[in-house]
């Protein structure tokens, strides 16, 4: 029935969104725009205050009253959708995935379309053309994209246990498996006991999300999720290096090297085999490793220096760097047009958004207000302490402020500052290792296009390969039965969504 109501919501958008064509492209002045109405996710078990030191700030430094319609992160779509079927939609709305229903709803003109609009506004115009491809639709810019670092893969290892052992760190993927051969056969933990593993992997099976999987797929160079092929765009999955990857993956499997309840393993315990001296690697983002280093620091504050160690993306059997990035963004921020009517209320919205992107507005949205939640020291923003009620308030607050950040020209508020000079260490290390390898990301081309066969079935369809793939490694299935499912892909849908893409892919180049 939810399933249902939603469908109809998004009908009613696109007939609305139609009925508005006439009435958007006028180019009358407008007025003063005095006040903006926004709507996004709180992260918090409240929203913020409206009349907070957090808001109070923004209408400050944006000169406008900024009202701020909150709505739960746990069910934010389906309020995103209630909305805009409804009368009392907002200016500006955040929206946290390129979803199928955003999707038809921007095609069909709910959405201002900012293609060839954001180049004349210095703090909407991006350093990242990359990332904002990635978050288009089919080419088209349908909102500001809030920018995440789009290089954050790292390998994570037991640095005691890789020192105990006389071993260095993994540089490339055959280095990853004699690690792993060797935190799993020889002792590492020094308690005489067969008690170990190399690589710990949680339940993680879905195609194309970053897991494990995914990453050594790419550094086995099948690509990030689609890859060209003879001047075609492929899923990754139909390449030879996939099969590769895997076949090295489930060596690891069959020679216990990773973890045996790989396929069922909790998530939310991904930390603890390493922590308790049972998993000695994780191939996951980077921020783990400070979250690692903090384990061992609440254990013992005196001796938590030489616990983990870690190293970016690894170099692939073809000698190569095939680095894994993510699409760089999480959700963006878009303008309805039937809030926004006409080109020149646009060009105020945009005004106003151009302030929200600059630096003091910025910091206000990522760090707080400076001498009451943090202090600039070094360049980076350190905690006050000790902390006050106000400082306690603006520091919640900010986590759900953080969602109105876009960053679209780059990151100008300031990092935090590590409780340690070790701690530092780390981040400033991890700083530098992934801005390295951005310099390899290998990104996903079909990511700004949108197939209308996969917006239909693309779940169905990619769980025949996701499910072949973990039983494939399990040793439930051998290889054959995985091509099979990569074939059964082609013929329940895929091939159709191939030829979609590719004109897409071809109409935009």
């Amino acid at each position: 029935m939810i399933h249902r109501k939603l469908t109809l919501a998004a009908a009613v958008v696109t007939a609305t969104a139609l009925s508005l064509t006439a009435c958007s492209s006028g180019n009358a002045p407008a007025a003063d725009l005095t006040s903006v109405s926004i709507m996004a996710p709180f992260l918090e078990a409240q929203p913020p205050a409206s009349d907070g030191a957090v808001q109070k700030k923004l209408e400050e430094l944006t000169g406008k009253q900024v009202k701020i319609n909150w709505a739960p992160n746990a069910s934010y779509e389906d309020k995103t959708n209630i909305t805009l079927a409804g009368s009392d939609i907002p200016q500006v709305m955040v929206i946290q995935t390129k979803s199928p229903g955003f999707v038809k709803n921007a095609q069909a003109g709910a959405f201002w379309d900012l293609t060839d609009k954001l180049d004349k506004y210095p703090n909407l115009k991006t350093t990242f053309p990359d990332i904002q491809k990635n978050s288009s639709v089919n080419g088209k810019v349908y909102g500001l994209f809030r920018e995440r670092s789009p290089m954050r893969t790292a390998v994570m290892f037991r640095q005691d246990w890789l020192d105990k052992l006389g071993l260095q760190a993994p540089k490339t993927v055959e280095d990853l498996y004699k690690v792993a051969k060797a935190f799993t056969e020889q002792d590492p933990d020094g308690n005489g006991i067969n008690d170990t593993w190399g690589i710990t992997i949680p339940k993680w099976g879905a195609l194309g999300t970053n897991s494990p999987y995914d990453v050594i797929e790419e550094w086995f160079g099948a690509g990030n999720r689609w890859t060209e092929r003879d001047g075609k765009l492929v899923p990754s999955f139909e390449t030879d290096e996939f099969l590769q990857a895997d076949r090295f993956i489930k060596k690891m499997v069959d020679e216990k090297l990773i973890n045996p309840d790989f396929a069922t393993f909790d998530p939310t315990k991904w930390n603890e085999p390493f922590f308790n001296g049972k998993g000695g690697m994780i191939v996951d983002v980077d921020s783990r490793v400070s979250v690692l280093v903090n384990l061992f620091k609440q254990a013992d504050p005196n001796n938590f220096q030489n616990k983990v160690g870690f190293v970016g993306n690894l170099v692939g059997p073809d000698g190569k760097l095939h680095a894994h990035p993510t699409d760089g963004y999480s959700g963006f921020l878009a303008i309805p047009k039937a809030s926004v009517r006409s080109e020149a209320e646009l060009d105020k919205v945009l005004e106003f958004l151009n302030t929200m992107n600059g630096k003091d507005v910025a910091v206000l949205l990522n760090n707080g207000i400076e001498n009451v939640n943090f202090t600039v020291q070094d360049g980076k923003a350190a905690t006050v302490k000790p902390e006050t009620p106000e400082g306690k308030a603006v520091s919640t607050d900010i986590k759900s402020y953080a969602q109105l950040g876009m960053n679209v020209a780059g990151n100008q508020f300031y990092p935090v500052k590590q409780p340690s000079d070790y701690e530092q260490q780390v981040f400033d290390k991890r700083t530098d290792v992934m801005a390295e390898d951005l310099k390899s990301a290998v990104y996903n081309p079909a990511a700004p296009y949108v197939s209308a066969t996969y917006v239909a079935k693309g779940a169905q369809l990619d769980n025949i390969v996701a499910d072949a793939r973990i039983k494939y490694l399990a040793g439930q299935i051998d290889e054959q039965g995985l091509k099979d499912a990569i074939k059964l892909w082609d013929t329940s849908g895929g091939d159709k969504v191939k030829e979609e893409i590719n004109k897409l892919w071809q109409d935009n180049k």
